[in-house]
């Protein structure tokens, strides 16, 4: 082979020796990024874990990739030892010192065999076909060590946070997992028996599963940031452990409110019972009252009364049967159901017990009425007029008989209230003209 002259312009002693001095300091960054990256924690957990899925894959040529930097900063290494050498021969350096130097410094000078830092003798190569030789200048070789370091650290660093983030954040959760499932045992949510003691054994098979997989494959719960080229631009993807944390916060929801019945079960027994109990007394006051409105009353529709909610107290017998063989999981639905039907209950009582009594509580109204204004004609000098009289009587027989048709007692009244009004309209029984007075009759 013939030898190749220098790349370009020769370049002079001050060039020379400010692409020496940019090389050294990058020279020293790149061995100090090297040595970190040889003693991150991320590379060491890879380097003893057994890995599997995407982890490993990218694993197993982020390994190539690092072999490979350490060859290539070899080279590198050695170019840049020629380079000095070669600057070293005198102060001030000839005309051949300096075409060597640019050569060194701008040429493709550094000839690397991939193959030779990992044994492999170029048999492979992480970046395509398996080459015997590759050639690069000095800025060639750190731009391409720049890009291998980049691609290795991204991978570690996610690695590493995820290690990081995920196992003691499942960890934890798993306490309290367990913690949750000795207090459900004993309120009695077990799984076969209840639905958040199945929750339960599902919550702690997916907990362990995502461990496993997180420790064995962590880039899987691995989220990129969108845009961004730096390594380790993104974060953990904690989905999957929200997911089951949502879940077990649930589940632990439900047990506090088993527990909470358990806690005051007996006070709310002792209040369905006071409500049921208070339910069937007005009840019977309504079937009594109707009893009353029917013998009174007459021309009117009583609606009829029912009788006692058995279904309802059959249930709060279930429900002490529970509450006495610590039934808890199941006492929480049935009392919950059983305080809002009471109480409809009682409502319902009430309802038919003001129905019932409607009639009288009219009859009660038109004899309130009779007796209020018979009491204002009587402050007005009118007690002894015998056309109030006559018309009070009248309205005052219907009212208090039995049974009372309303409908002709409350026309009575009303025909003695326009007969007061007529006698203080006129001034007096002396100016009222009987013949009017027997023609309103």
């Amino acid at each position: 082979m013939g030898v190749a002259g220098p790349p370009g312009p020769v370049m002079d002693r001050d060039e020379a020796d400010r692409a020496l001095g940019r090389l050294g300091a990058e020279h020293e960054a790149i061995e100090t990024s090297l040595l970190a990256l040889q003693d991150h924690a991320g590379r060491r957990l890879l380097e003893g874990a057994r890995l599997t899925g995407a982890t490993r894959e990218r694993w197993a040529a982020a390994e190539q990739a690092i072999t490979l930097l350490w060859t290539y900063f070899d080279a590198y290494t050695g170019a840049l030892r020629s380079a000095r050498e070669v600057r070293s021969r005198r102060k001030w350096p000839n005309r051949e010192d300096l075409t060597q130097l640019t050569e060194l410094l701008r040429g493709e000078a550094v000839t690397v065999a991939p193959g030779a830092g990992d044994g492999t003798g170029g048999a492979q190569s992480i970046t395509g076909p398996a080459k015997l030789s590759e050639h690069f200048t000095l800025a060639g070789l750190v731009e391409r060590m720049n890009e291998l370091y980049a691609s290795s650290l991204d991978m570690v660093v996610a690695a590493d946070a995820v290690w990081s983030a995920l196992p003691a954040r499942i960890d934890l959760l798993a306490a309290e997992l367990h913690r949750t499932r000795r207090l459900a045992h004993s309120v009695g949510v077990r799984p076969g028996e209840h639905p958040s003691g199945d929750d339960l054994e599902r919550i702690t098979s997916a907990l362990t599963r995502l461990r496993e997989e997180v420790v064995s494959d962590p880039l899987t719960y691995w989220q990129k940031a969108p845009g961004s080229s730096a390594p380790g631009g993104g974060r953990p993807d904690t989905t999957a452990y929200d997911r089951q944390a949502r879940a077990l916060e649930e589940v632990r929801r439900e047990i506090e409110a088993v527990l909470t019945v358990r806690q005051d079960a007996e006070a709310r027994l002792g209040r369905l019972r006071d409500v049921l109990s208070r339910a069937d007394r007005t009840l019977a006051e309504a079937r009594s009252a109707r009893g009353e409105v029917l013998a009174k009353i007459a021309a009117s529709e009583v609606p009829a009364v029912s009788g006692p909610p058995i279904a309802l107290q059959e249930q709060l017998a279930r429900a002490a049967d529970y509450r006495r063989h610590g039934q808890w999981h199941r006492l929480s639905p049935l009392l919950e159901s059983l305080e809002t039907k009471a109480d409809d209950e009682l409502l319902r009582a009430r309802e038919s017990l003001t129905a019932v009594t409607a009639p009288l509580a009219v009859r009660a109204e038109l004899r309130g009425r009779l007796d209020a204004y018979k009491a204002k004609m009587a402050r007005l000098g009118f007690a002894e007029d015998p056309f109030l009289v006559e018309r009070y009587d009248a309205a005052r027989r219907m009212l208090w008989s039995a049974p009372c048709d309303l409908r002709v007692a409350g026309e009575a009244v009303l025909r003695y209230q326009r007969a007061a009004a007529e006698v203080l309209s006129s001034g007096g029984p002396e100016r009222a003209a009987p013949s009017d007075r027997r023609g309103e009759s």
